[in-house]
Formats: structure tokens, C-alpha cells, sequence
């Protein structure tokens, strides 16, 4: 225990020296218990810059929400993440963490909270699925999403377009409702796009998103007809970190096409399921084929583990129409159709002439949950819009309230404070990484010249500087250095290009 308090202590100084001069983000509105905030760069200066903005709403859904919820048993749950053999958390993400606690420090929020702290928070639901050990824990939460594209949409003003409406569905909870927040990402790591969360203070993974190549991912509960628990020591992934994956990588499944079977195939590599009952919504831009514009997926940690429909499969809903609730419809061919669900069934008739509007005005009308719908969105991806209005904090749910529109070009667009480091990024190289004599860093982008590269060690002592380098080869020889990670930084008279790690080994 000594030892990992000792490196969080170490990794936090690195962090204070690198990134405490640059905060790679800005508040884009602050309205109406819905704060949308934009952040850019590395994972490590995203999380810092999002834990620097934002700490105070981070600590106080934390501690309204997330440690009561544990209460007891919150040691138990960061122990889980710490251990990581029951949920398996990617390195990026977990140093993401790590910055969002380093930003908080940095803005001078009080805390006692530490990287684990966040991590729970973003795999709330698969911890709580785990093994029986958290069975005292209640929430209440569902959700449901309508998907209309092709034939649905034709003869209105969306012409085909795909459109999908989604209802957030929780515990109306006063430090949920009053820290709302949209995280925009725009990262600068070469095989990722701009993306964006829509949830509650100190999420970092995606519970509803989508991203700049008009695809979108929305996580509902699996309830009531599925029944189950999950063993611990499975290493599941988190399921909004799959989410995630799926959105933030280019091309997820490397096909060079962006489509919903990238949200798909991000999910299929969980060959064990995860470690609760979901299912997943995703729609994409409208193409000839149905199964590349609409998805749900019905997944459970026991087989069948991973469960797919499209319209392709007989559900009740007639045409180029998509619906998921809370239960299972294709898997195990259960076809569990619940209140809400035949009452969409009744209101789109025959499934064609659905507007924008009417799409929405059907979910508003025949799928609300009531008091605890805290979010209601539309995403229209040829549109490139994003509508929503979230619960007041009082007795108005998010249906009854008045949406926002937003155009998304402009959220993905570079921020106006953007220097350039997140275009220059991937025009450095550094290989071999890890090396054992020398490392040859390689700048593509000659306006980047001169640029000074220095290393530091994970105490935050700075062990080499190379002066003015302004040449596009450079040979790092590690000389008297011992074998170990370092932490290197990039930067010109513009500010920093690249920071990340070395690690020397013989």
C-alpha cells in the first residue's frame, strides 16, 4: 500500500511540473443545471484540464452521490478497482483518472478523493454487479431510445435521415441533476476523433455519446426478466469504457468505415460479457444497409453473452424503426415487450412519415419515465445536431422541460485557445520506445523547428534538455540513465507539442 501511495505521489508531482501551465480547456456555457465544457489534447492534459474546471462538480457528485451510494462498502469497490482482476480498465484511462485528481489539486480543491475514486465512479454499474458483494445497493434507472432512418423518415424534413431520441433514465438525485454536464474531447493522439459525453460530473467514460463521424452509443439497464451475477476475477471491461473505445478510436474495427458496427465490434471484444445486464443503442449516418445505420445490443456476463438486432429481426415495430426499453427482445428470443414499448408500437402506426419532431414528441409522450427522466436528447448525425434538456433539480423532469439545439460542427470544431500542439502531435515520433542505448525522435512538420526535448524522472527532477533542436532528426542516447519510465516533454515558443512516456530498459 506504501509503495502505491508512494508512486500516486510521484505520478501527481510529475503531472504539477508538466501540465500545471497549460489548462487545455474552456467552459463553453453554464446554463440551466447543464455545464458543457470543451477539452483537447492528451489523455493526461484532457483529464487535467477537465479536473481543473470542473473539480468542484466532480467532488460534489462524488460525495452527494456516489460514496453514500457505497457507504460502507466504498473501500471494497476502490479495492476491486485497484486490483484490477475483476474489472479490467485501460492504462490510458487509468492515468486519465489520475490527471482529472492532478487538475482538482492544481485548481485548489480540497479533497481526499484519489484516482480510484473517479474509476468507481465511471464503472458504478459494473461494480455494483459483482459477485452479490454490493446487493444492498438500490438505484433506480432504466432508459429507452427510439431509432427512425430510411423509409421511416422519407416525406418529412429529414429525408431519410437517421434520427434517434434517447431518455437518460435515474434516481432524480440533487447532486446528479444540479453537476449535468456535456465533455466535449478533442484528442490529439493520431488514431482518435472528437467525441463527446453526456452525463454527470467526473464521468470520464460514456454512459450517452457520440462523435465527429456522426455515430453515437447510449447504455439502459438490463432489467427484471434477466436475472444474474456476475464472478468476480473475469477482468470485464467496464461497460461505458467499451462505449468509449468504440466512439473515441477513428475506426474502431479498422474497416475504413465509420458505421455502427464500430460500436459492435468495440463491445465484441468482451468475450465473457460484462459484469451486469445492459443494452446499448447506437445509430449512424443513413446508408443502404439497415444493419449499418441501427444497433441494440442485449448483453449479460452468462450465454449467450452478446446479442445483436436490427430491424431485420421480428419485434413488433414495423419498418425502418428500432426500439429498446429495458428487457430483452432477441436474446434467448425472450420478446419481452413491456408498457412502454407497445405503447410505441401504437403510436407509430405503420412506422413511416416520422419526422424529426414527431420522433421526438412520440418518446416525450409514450416512453418518459416520469419523475426520474433526468435527460432527453435527439441526435440527427447528417444534421449534425445534438438536442437535449435535462431535469431542473425540482419536480420538472427533463421531458417537460425546453430543449437546446446545438450544432456539433461547432462543438468539434478546434478551440478558439488552441495552439499547436494538438495538430503537431502526430508529427512526432519517437522509436524504438521502450530502447535500451538510443531513441530516435523524428518531427515531420519542420514548422515545429526548433523545439527543446526534455526528459524527466518520476520524481518530477528534470534529467535532460537538449538546448534548441532545429533539425527534423534527433538522437537521444540515454548515457549514465538508469532502466526505468521517464516522462519526456516537447515543446517551442508556441508552448508544448508532445509529452508522454520513455521507458529505458537494457
Amino acid at each position: 500500500m506504501k509503495r502505491l501511495t508512494y508512486f500516486f505521489l510521484i505520478f501527481f508531482f510529475v503531472f504539477q511540473n508538466i501540465y500545471s501551465q497549460n489548462v487545455n480547456g474552456e467552459i463553453i456555457s453554464d446554463t440551466n443545471n447543464l455545464t458543457v465544457v470543451k477539452i483537447w489534447g492528451t489523455h493526461e492534459e484532457r483529464g487535467f484540464a477537465y479536473g481543473y474546471l470542473l473539480g468542484d462538480k466532480i467532488i460534489d457528485v462524488y460525495e452527494g452521490y456516489i460514496a453514500p451510494s457505497f457507504g460502507i462498502l466504498l473501500e471494497n469497490a476502490k479495492a476491486i478497482i485497484q486490483e484490477g482482476q475483476s474489472l479490467s480498465i485501460s492504462e490510458k484511462y487509468i492515468n486519465e483518472a489520475k490527471a482529472i485528481v492532478a487538475g482538482m489539486d492544481s485548481a485548489g480543491i480540497e479533497s481526499d478523493r484519489d484516482y480510484l475514486d473517479v474509476l468507481v465512479a465511471n464503472s458504478f454499474l459494473d461494480i455494483i454487479g459483482l459477485g452479490g458483494i454490493f446487493n444492498n445497493i438500490k438505484i433506480s434507472n432504466g432508459c429507452s431510445s427510439f431509432m427512425t432512418w430510411g423509409d421511416a423518415t422519407y416525406g418529412t424534413d429529414t429525408e431519410g435521415k437517421s434520427i434517434i431520441s434517447r431518455h437518460l433514465d435515474w434516481t432524480p438525485n440533487t447532486y446528479l441533476t444540479k453537476n449535468q454536464v456535456i465533455v466535449i474531447h478533442i484528442p490529439s493522439e493520431s488514431d482518435e476523433q472528437p467525441w463527446l459525453l453526456i452525463s454527470f460530473a467526473g464521468q470520464m467514460s460514456v454512459l450517452s455519446g457520440l462523435n465527429s463521424s456522426g455515430i453515437s452509443a447510449f447504455q439502459h439497464v438490463l432489467s427484471d426478466n434477466y436475472h444474474g451475477t456476475a464472478d468476480l476475477n473475469n477482468g470485464y471491461e467496464p461497460i461505458w469504457f467499451a462505449m468509449r473505445n468504440g466512439l473515441e478510436k477513428k475506426d474502431f474495427n479498422n474497416d475504413e468505415i465509420n458505421n455502427v458496427l464500430d460500436i459492435r465490434d468495440a463491445l465484441s471484444v468482451n468475450t465473457n460479457g460484462y459484469a451486469d445486464g445492459y443494452i446499448v443503442t447506437s445509430i449512424g449516418s443513413t446508408t443502404d444497409i439497415d444493419s449499418l445505420v441501427a444497433l441494440v445490443a442485449e448483453i449479460a456476463p452468462e450465454q449467450p453473452f452478446l446479442t445483436f438486432r436490427s430491424n431485420d429481426y421480428s419485434d413488433n415495430i414495423p419498418g425502418d424503426n428500432l426500439y429498446a426499453a429495458n428487457y430483452e427482445i432477441k436474446r434467448n428470443d425472450e420478446l419481452h415487450y413491456c408498457e412502454r414499448y407497445n405503447a410505441i408500437v401504437s403510436a407509430i402506426d405503420d412506422g413511416t412519415n416520422i419526422s424529426a419532431q414527431q420522433n421526438w414528441n412520440i418518446m416525450k409522450n409514450y416512453s418518459n419515465a416520469g419523475s426520474g427522466n433526468i435527460q432527453f436528447m435527439q441526435f440527427i448525425p447528417d444534421n449534425n445536431t445534438l438536442k437535449i434538456t435535462v431535469h431542473d433539480g425540482n419536480s420538472s423532469s427533463a421531458y417537460n422541460n425546453e430543449p437546446v439545439t446545438y450544432n456539433l460542427n461547432d462543438f468539434f470544431s478546434p478551440p478558439t485557445m488552441i495552439n499547436d500542439k494538438i495538430i503537431n502531435k502526430s508529427s512526432v515520433s519517437i522509436f524504438p520506445n521502450p530502447f535500451s542505448l538510443n531513441t530516435k525522435i523524428v518531427i515531420s512538420d519542420t514548422s515545429i523547428l526548433p523545439y527543446t526535448f526534455e526528459l524527466y524522472d518520476l520524481s518530477g527532477k528534470l534529467v535532460f534538455s537538449s538546448g534548441q533542436i532545429n533539425q527534423e532528426k534527433f538522437i537521444f542516447c540515454r548515457n549514465s540513465l538508469d532502466n526505468g519510465v521517464y516522462i519526456y516533454k516537447i515543446t517551442n515558443k508556441k508552448g508544448s507539442i508532445d509529452t508522454g512516456e520513455i521507458v529505458i530498459v537494457d
